[in-house]
């Protein structure tokens, strides 16, 4: 399934190290992921999002706020590879591993891949994986624009909250194969942002560029969550790109504030490969 990021030919597992006819090697991790972002266009130690980021989203996601959301993608997965014995789903820009765990549980005969561009964050979710005994998943540090399988290899890919490709998904996926992108709603956390802003804002729908792919219908998820102490609205808010856009003395007024109502919002979007 995995290719080498160097030479594209296929790796094979031998023990604990991945080797392609080309001579590459690259060694799992301890913890069972590999590394395969080279350093030539990124550098690892720099790429994707830091500790910090990848401790505030565990922190927030651990309270339970998004289940909701995974339930509902996990569903909606399960019935866009119904079709298929064992399918084949990368989780592209999977993060610090919730949503990944997520989908694993309850797509248990799927083989699913979670890929992202942050070694602390794929090393974060592959201690989820291992904290859940899951036998289905595999984890690599590795970029959306190059991601290292082989071509029409997929049968899903799902991309929550991160960047999406049009070339690379095409190239992965099967005839056929679907994708499910899932991105904030106009109100998702309206509240945060109208106590932060003089002047808040809805969010703006994303305009992705599929050129390779024909869309389904879209999907709209929306409820309210209750922050109940000042831990969760912090762990939220350090989670989202407001924290390192928002001045001092408007991030200030967060620490002030012990609960919070927010709505969690959610575009959930098809769409299939030509």
């Amino acid at each position: 399934m995995y290719i080498c990021p160097i030479c594209k030919k296929a790796l094979e597992l031998n023990e604990r190290t991945l080797k392609c006819a080309g001579g590459h090697s690259f060694d799992l991790h301890r913890k069972g992921y590999v590394n395969l972002l080279t350093t030539k266009k990124h550098n690892p130690k720099k790429s994707g999002d830091n500790g910090d980021m990848v401790r505030a989203r565990t922190e927030f996601l651990d309270f339970g706020h998004y289940e909701r959301l995974a339930q509902r993608a996990a569903q909606i997965m399960g019935e866009l590879t119904a079709d298929c014995d064992e399918p084949v789903i990368i989780d592209s820009g999977c993060g610090e591993g919730y949503y990944t765990v997520q989908y694993a549980k309850a797509l248990e005969k799927a083989r699913i891949y979670g890929v992202d561009i942050s070694k602390g964050a794929c090393s974060h979710a592959m201690s989820r994986v291992n904290e859940k005994g899951l036998t289905n998943v595999q984890i690599a540090v590795a970029s959306a624009f190059e991601l290292p399988f082989e071509d029409k290899s997929a049968d899903l890919i799902v991309c929550t909250f991160a960047p999406v490709s049009d070339r690379e998904y095409a190239r992965v996926l099967k005839d056929g194969g679907r994708l499910l992108v899932i991105s904030p709603s106009p109100e998702h956390l309206y509240e945060l942002k109208a106590l932060i802003y003089d002047e808040p804002y809805k969010n703006k729908p994303n305009e992705y560029g599929l050129e390779s792919f024909i869309e389904g219908p879209e999907e709209i998820l929306e409820y309210k969550a209750q922050l109940a102490s000042r831990e969760e609205i912090l762990s939220l808010y350090r989670m989202t790109p407001y924290s390192f856009k928002t001045s001092k003395p408007d991030s200030a007024k967060l620490i002030e504030t012990e609960s919070l109502e927010v709505t969690c919002g959610f575009s959930i979007r098809r769409f299939t490969k030509e």
